[in-house]
C-alpha cells in the first residue's frame, strides 16, 4: 500500500513534509496546498482513498460549513448586531478590556458547549458585529485581534475543560482503551484550569492587546431597542434548540456536527429559512472548509501509514528522561507532545502519545497519570495555526491574514514554553502529581 524503504513509508513522509512546509510558510493559499495534497496523495498512491479524503467525512468539516450558515443567518436577520449591542454595554472600555472580555467569553462558553466549531460559529458573527459598533473596520488591526481572540481562546483555553475539546476526548478514549483508566471532570479541571485555562487566558489577552492594539470608540447606545422581528424570533428559537442539542450530546448520542448541519439546513430552506442560495454560494468560505479537510486527511494518512508511530518512537529515543532530573523530564514530555503536533495536528497527538506513556513513565520516574496529563500542555500550545483546525476556521470566518495568525501563534507559543510550562510543572508538583 505504501512505498516502504527499510520499513519507512517514504511517500507519505515526503508528502507530509512538503504539505506542512507549504502551510507553515504560506507560500501558496492554504486551500490550494490542501488540494495539492489530495491530488499528490492519490496520484502517488500514498494512502487509500478513504484515508486521504476522510476529512470530508469528519464531523469537523460539517461543523465548519454549518457554522458559516448559522453565522450568515445571525448576520442577515440582524440578531448578530442585536447581540453585539448587548455585548457593547458589557465591554465598554479600551482595547485591553475589550480583548479580555472576548477571551473570557470564549472560556465560559467552553463549560456549556461541547464543540469548538460550534462556539466559533456562534461567537464570530457577534464579535465581528461588535467590532463594527466600536469602529474596528474590516482589515483593521483591532478587528483582526478580536477574531484571533475568538479562535485562539476557543481552542487553547478549552483544553482545560475535559469534554470541550476534541483532542481531550481523543486522549480520554485512548487512555481508557490502553490502560483502563477514566478521567474525572473535576480532577481534570483542577489540574489544568489554573495554568492552561486562567493564566493562558491572561497571556493570550496581553499578547493580542499588545500585538493588535487599536483604539475602539465608545459604541453609541440606542435610546430604545427595536422589538424582535419575526425572523429574529425564529432564529433565536432555532439557536436555542441547537445549543440544547449541543449541550446534551452525551445524553442523546448525536454528534454536534449533525445537529449543526440540520440547523443549517433549516436556515437554508426557502421561505422558512434566513439565508438564500445566492448568499450561501457567495459568502460561505469553502476555501477554509477544504483547508480543514486537508489537515484532517493529512493527519489520517500519517496515522494510517505508521509514520506517526515511527516519528514518536524516534523522538522517544532522544528525550533526556531521568528520575534524577524531574523538571527536565517534564519539559521533555511537553516538548514531545508539541513536536507531534507538527506532524499529526492537535487532534492526532493523543492517539500517538498515549500508547508511549508507560515507557515514558518508566524512563522519567513519574506516575503514569502524570505522564498522560503532561501531553495536554503540549497540544494546547499551537506553534502554527494549521495545528488546530478551530483556529483555522476562526481565521477564515474573521478574514484574518495568514501572517497575523502565524505571528500570534509563534509569540504565544514562545511565552507559553518560557512562562506557563514551568508554572505547570510547579502546579503538578504542588498537587503531588510528580512525587515529593
Amino acid at each position: 500500500m505504501h512505498a516502504l524503504v527499510s520499513g519507512f513509508p517514504i511517500l507519505p513522509a515526503a508528502l507530509t513534509a512538503i504539505t506542512i512546509a507549504l502551510w507553515a510558510f504560506s507560500r501558496l493559499p492554504e486551500y490550494l496546498t490542501a488540494l495539492l495534497f489530495f491530488g499528490g496523495a492519490m496520484a502517488l498512491a500514498a494512502a487509500p482513498r478513504e484515508v486521504v479524503f476522510s476529512g470530508f467525512a469528519s464531523a469537523a468539516f460539517w461543523l465548519v460549513l454549518s457554522g458559516y450558515v448559522l453565522g450568515l443567518a445571525l448576520k442577515y436577520t440582524g440578531l448578530a448586531d442585536r447581540m453585539a449591542g448587548l455585548l457593547s454595554r458589557r465591554l465598554a472600555g479600551g482595547y485591553l478590556t475589550v480583548t479580555a472580555g472576548v477571551v473570557t467569553l470564549t472560556y465560559l462558553l467552553a463549560f456549556v458547549m461541547p464543540s469548538n466549531m460550534g462556539r466559533i460559529a456562534l461567537l464570530m458573527p457577534i464579535v465581528l458585529a461588535y467590532a463594527d459598533r466600536i469602529g474596528l473596520a474590516p482589515g483593521s488591526r483591532g478587528r483582526i485581534g478580536l477574531a484571533l481572540a475568538v479562535g485562539f481562546g476557543t481552542f487553547q483555553l478549552s483544553t482545560s475543560v475535559l469534554p470541550a475539546n476534541v483532542p481531550n476526548l481523543v486522549m480520554a478514549g485512548s487512555i481508557e482503551g490502553s490502560y483502563g483508566l477514566q478521567l474525572g471532570y473535576l480532577p481534570y479541571l483542577w489540574l489544568h484550569a489554573p495554568v492552561l485555562g486562567i493564566l493562558k487566558g491572561v497571556l493570550l489577552t496581553c499578547c493580542i492587546a499588545w500585538m493588535f492594539r487599536d483604539t475602539p470608540r465608545r459604541a453609541e447606545q440606542a435610546a430604545a431597542a427595536a422589538p424582535l422581528s419575526a425572523a429574529e424570533k425564529r432564529l433565536g428559537w432555532l439557536l436555542a434548540l441547537t445549543l440544547l442539542g449541543w449541550v446534551t450530546d452525551s445524553v442523546h448520542g448525536v454528534s454536534p456536527a449533525w445537529i449543526g448541519l440540520l440547523s443549517a439546513c433549516v436556515c437554508l430552506l426557502p421561505k422558512v429559512g434566513f439565508v438564500s442560495g445566492d448568499q450561501f454560494g457567495k459568502e460561505v468560505n469553502f476555501r477554509t472548509a477544504i483547508y480543514v479537510a486537508g489537515i484532517l486527511g493529512l493527519a489520517a494518512m500519517v496515522a494510517d501509514s505508521g509514520l506517526g508511530g515511527i516519528i514518536g518512537k524516534a523522538l522517544l529515543a532522544w528525550l533526556p528522561l531521568s528520575p534524577d532530573a524531574p523538571m527536565r523530564s517534564f519539559f521533555s514530555l511537553v516538548g514531545l507532545s508539541a513536536l507531534l503536533n507538527f506532524v499529526v495536528t492537535a487532534n492526532g497527538v493523543p492517539a500517538l502519545y498515549t500508547p508511549l506513556a508507560e515507557t515514558l513513565a518508566q524512563a522519567s520516574g513519574f506516575s503514569l497519570m502524570a505522564v498522560l496529563m503532561a501531553q495536554v500542555a503540549g497540544y494546547a500550545t499551537v506553534v502554527m495555526p494549521y495545528q488546530a483546525s478551530p483556529i483555522v476556521v476562526a481565521m477564515g470566518m474573521g478574514q484574518v491574514p495568514a501572517r497575523s495568525g502565524l505571528a500570534l501563534s509563534l509569540v504565544t507559543a514562545l511565552l507559553s514554553f518560557a512562562l506557563l510550562v514551568p508554572l505547570d510543572y510547579l502546579w503538578f508538583r504542588l498537587l503531588g502529581m510528580l512525587g515529593s
